[in-house]
This record gives C-alpha cells, structure tokens and sequence, in this order.
C-alpha cells in the first residue's frame, strides 16, 4: 500500500511539475512572439561605430546616438540633447543640456559628458576639429561652453553633424564596436560592413522605443536589398534606382516613397592631376555631362539637373541654368588647353589625352553616370579608364593617381549655404578631395563665416557658387530624389529629406 500511495504520489509532482513547465513555456513563447523586431538595409556599410570617425554617420541613422540640435522636415534648428543655446558675444556659444537624460548604461547625461564627448572627438577627427574651429571647450553647472577661433555665425547648425553625436568616452576599442550613446537603440553587436543589432533602450529619455529589436544591415547592392524587401528577409530597404522602384510598386504589400534631397551627384576633379589642373579641359569634360539625359533616362525622372551645388529649392541656391551637353564645344576648349586631333585622339606634345575616373556601385547611378562621360569623351578623342572601388573615401584619402571621381553628398543638411561650400572648398575641407585651394574663394568664404545676416550670408554664398562653376572645381551633375521602400505592415516611417533619422522610438510594425 505504502509503495502504491507513494507512485501516485510522484506521479501528481511530476503531472504537476509537467504542467508548470508547460505554461512557462507557453508563456515565454507569447513573449517571444509579441516582440516587435524590424531589419533596415541601408546601402552604405561601415567598418566603424565611431561616430566621430564614421563618414556614413551610422549612429545617429540607427538611433544609437544623438546631437545636441537636429533639423526638422523644415530644415529648422531644434533642440535634442540640448534645452537651449545663445549666443555670449562673436566668437561664445553656450548650450544648456538637457536634464533627465540618461546614457544608455544608466548613467546621466551632464554638461561635463558632453565636453568630454567633443575632446575626443575633436582629437580624433580631422574633419571634425576643422568644422568646429574651437579654442576651448569649458562647462557652467549643466551648460557647455564652446570657444571658437574665429566668428562662426552658423555654429549651431554645425552640431546636427553625427560627426558631433555624444557618447560616453571609453577606449576606442569599445566605441568602434558598441558605443554608448543617448539614443532609442543600443548596440547588442556589431558585425564590421554587414550589420549592428540593436535592442531597445527601456530608459530612452524621449519616450520608451516602440520596437523591441532592429537589426539595422548593409548592402551596397540595390538588387539584393530589393529581393530581400520581396522575400520579407527585410522590413525597409534604402535608396533605390528609379527602375526597381518601377518594379517594386506593382507589389501590393510594398510601398515606395520618394521625397526630393538635399543631396547632388557631382564629379570632383584632382587638382594634383597635370591634366584636369588645366580649367580648359575641365570646362571640356563639363561639356560632355549629359544632364537631361542622366536626370530622365539614367534616374527615370527621379532627379533634376543640377546647374550648381545646391537644389533650385533653397533660396541660397544661384539656380543658374544647367550646363548642356556640347561635344564641339568641348573638342574646341581642349584645343585651347593645347590639345590636337591626331587620328581621331587628341593629344599635346604627342601624347594622348587619357584620364582616369574613380567610382563605386553604392549609388548604382553614378557608374552609369561614368560610363556617359567615357562614351562622350570617346567620341572627341579622350580615352577616360574607369576603376570602381568599394571605399570611395577611403581609395581618395589615400591615393593620388587619380583624375576625375563620381562622388555625391548632402550639400545643405543643416539647411545653411556656409557647410558644403567650406567643406568642398576650404583647403582643410572634409569634402575638399580634390585639394582646391584658390585664394579668391578663400578670401570669400571668410567674409561668408563672418556673416551672420541670413539673406547677406545667401549672397556671399552665391558669389562663391558663381566663382567655382566659372572655373569648374567640380561638375555638378543632378539632384537626385530619395527613394525608400517598405513592408506595408511597417508604421510611422517616412522618408526625410535629411537622410539621419532612419530608426526612431516612433518606428513600429503591425
């Protein structure tokens, strides 16, 4: 009887042990099934998380990090992790940091964080430091204090840079691989140049993150990223060819939207190079850019000519009229760089005019846009190599033979005219590849950063604009739109002009 009682004994522990297990296993299985996840391919990849040194500006497009102000959809300076900011005299700027924010560690946001997030910075980046200009950077209670060189009147607007994004300083090893940032997303880990996983920050200051993981990919092919819209490995897929974006709009559980950029597609030319040094043959390859052609056939209409750096929109832009396509035109302005045709080649002192561009398949058009000029030049005698490299920045900084690259940018991202004209033109100019250094300019670009009247800042911007497309330092080529698309279950994304803000604490799925 004993040896009875105690096998039924057992056996109701074991029915009832079984039974417990069996609700919390169905119970972390409606968890796991609850979790809202979501996988953005973005076109670009990165080798690095650092956002000082990141040129694809990752962080703050994942939602890791943030800046101290950011841009609205009307290109408006607003807070972020700054409260406030004024102006002491010409040369002070005091920002107040926002109270309540915490690090994604637990550990608080303060004025004496954030000094020591640009001291590193600003010790790492060349770009960074030549940006800011800053003599000094001190705290006040829970305001920082920046100390700049010169006047910049634009200072603020130069803080929605990712470049300037604030994270808690460590050993670069860390913030390479997983930073600590402020933002809706913190890094679960890093797969160098082919994704970051995130998980949500559960203490995001702004408000508890909707999603619960991203995984936030890169793939510079635009047809992978398409087929794994389709095949729902991803969620949204990043800028896409007008021909694909064709294509994927016939889907009815995909949806495509576009929104003009801030950005232009342009050629910058190697101010090292014997031959593009002559603005004669600069003017003549000018000449053979297509525009019309590219903006309607190569980008299906999805881009508008570009007849200077800046879109038509923007009321700093000289909206000059576009360059036309002009082959007699450009054969002439070679003959007086001292070239000749000698058998259908032109050639000086005997020796045929060749010259090699540089491009890279991230932005699928910009090889096509190559392949234009090459067949244009061959057609008056210029023979044009083209190369294509996975690092467009990286095969730039580090190699001199080169003559002519495809190259593309956001022109205005603060929505103020001094940006791109001092990166692309100062001699210590992050964008400035093509090592520009003309005195004119840079005595005009000094008047510009001294101005602080927005409308007179406009028109010493526009005489800058004027001076570089007379001796055509770069081609500008088209102001592409951008293109973005998504699940039909993916809620509150929508494309932005600015090309930061991708994941967000709002970002959510069905």
């Amino acid at each position: 009887m004993k040896a009875t009682f105690l096998s039924i004994f057992i056996g109701i522990v074991l029915m009832l042990s079984a039974c417990s297990n069996s609700s919390t296993n169905s119970k972390e299985a409606a968890n796991e099934a609850q979790e809202k996840s979501l996988t953005f391919l973005f076109n670009f990849p990165t080798s690095t998380l650092d956002p000082h040194q990141d040129d694809n500006s990752t962080t703050v497009r994942a939602g890791i990090t943030e800046t101290l102000v950011k841009l609205n959809e009307d290109l408006e300076l607003e807070p972020w992790l700054a409260s406030e900011w004024k102006a002491i005299d010409e040369l002070t700027w005091s920002f107040t940091v926002q109270e309540g924010v915490l690090f994604q560690d637990g550990t608080t946001l303060d004025a004496e964080a954030v000094k020591q997030s640009f001291e590193r910075g600003i010790n790492v980046s060349e770009s960074m430091k030549a940006a800011l200009k800053l003599e000094s950077i001190s705290t006040d209670g829970n305001s920082v204090i920046f100390k700049t060189t010169q006047p910049l009147p634009a200072f603020p607007s130069e803080l929605t840079h990712p470049h300037t994004s604030i994270v808690k300083v460590e050993d670069d090893e860390k913030l390479r691989t997983a930073p600590i940032g402020t933002g809706p997303f913190v890094v679960d880990t890093f797969d160098s140049e082919v994704k970051v996983e995130l998980t949500k920050n559960t203490s995001y200051w702004n408000g508890e993150p909707k999603l619960d993981k991203v995984t936030f990919g890169f793939n510079s092919d635009a047809n992978a990223r398409a087929m794994a819209l389709q095949s729902g490995e991803a969620d949204i897929i990043y800028y896409l060819p007008s021909e694909l974006a064709t294509s994927l709009k016939s889907d009815k559980n995909i949806v495509v939207e576009s929104v003009s950029s801030l950005r232009t597609h342009f050629i910058s030319y190697n101010m090292n190079s014997s031959e593009v040094a002559d603005e004669n043959v600069r003017q003549a390859l000018d000449s053979l850019f297509d525009r019309e052609a590219v903006a309607n056939d190569l980008m299906g209409g999805m881009a508008v000519p570009a007849g200077g750096p800046f879109n038509p929109d923007f009321p700093f832009s000289m909206k000059a009229d576009p360059v036309k396509y002009d082959s007699s035109h450009a054969k002439k302005l070679l003959e007086a760089a001292g070239y000749k045709e000698v058998n259908g080649v032109m050639e000086k002192n005997g020796e045929p005019l060749q010259l090699e561009m540089i491009t890279y398949q991230s932005r699928p058009e910009l090889p096509l846009i190559a392949q234009m000029l090459q067949s244009n030049a061959k057609e008056i005698g210029v023979e044009i190599n083209i190369k294509s490299v996975e690092n467009i920045d990286e095969y730039l900084s580090t190699n001199e033979e080169w003559d002519i690259a495809t190259y593309s940018n956001l022109t205005a991202p603060r929505g103020d005219v001094g940006y791109f004209l001092n990166s692309a033109y100062s001699l210590d100019g992050a964008l400035n590849i093509g090592e520009i250094n003309d005195p004119e300019i840079n005595e005009i670009l000094t008047e510009l950063n001294k101005t602080t009247d927005v409308e007179k800042r406009n028109d010493v911007g526009k005489q800058v604009e004027n001076m570089t497309q007379q001796k055509i330092y770069q081609s500008y080529i088209v102001h592409p739109m951008i293109t973005v698309a998504m699940n039909k279950d993916v809620k509150n994304y929508s494309v932005s002009k600015q090309e930061y803000y991708l994941i967000t604490n709002q970002l959510d799925v069905e």
